[in-house]
């Protein structure tokens, strides 16, 4: 396992590529930055204009992240998304965060992925229909994460 290191009082990890673009030791094709972010267009985009925004600190998944944190990068979707409606005027934008492998995290650094759609795009969220749950359980489960909040 990689150890984190501090740079600017920024913790990275060794062996992860996001870090190493943030640190500028792997180039990107940028688009934005600021103290807490950066975001730079996907090398494997879903469509044209699929972009990223990342944490300049390291974190694996949001579970590690202040919810400040998250907020701020939050506020630069908002400002990226707005940018891509108004220059490739998509019929929709897909903004997708994923934590874990499970949930289908390939780089285990948090970023946000803001992907330009179009009808007839090809793409899918594949195997996500909506059917009624069981109200007992989703009940019983709300009070449960209440408990944590």
């Amino acid at each position: 396992m990689a150890l984190k290191e501090e740079v600017n009082s920024m913790a990275y990890k060794a062996d992860c590529i996001f870090c190493k673009i943030v640190k500028g030791e792997i180039p990107c094709v940028k688009i934005y930055e600021d103290e807490k972010a950066l975001v730079f267009m996907d090398i494997a985009p879903l469509n044209r204009g699929h972009v990223l925004i990342v944490p300049k600190e390291h974190y694996e998944t949001i579970i590690e992240m202040e919810p400040e944190i998250y907020g701020w990068l939050g506020r630069v979707v908002t400002k990226v998304a707005k940018a891509v409606q108004d220059t490739l005027k998509p019929d929709g934008i897909n903004v997708m965060q994923l934590n874990g492998k499970a949930a289908n995290q390939v780089v285990p650094h948090v970023h946000i992925h803001v992907v330009p759609r179009n009808y007839g795009d090809g793409l899918t969220i594949s195997a996500w229909e909506p059917i009624p749950g069981i109200m007992d359980v989703i009940k019983s489960t709300s009070e449960a994460i209440k408990k944590n909040l």
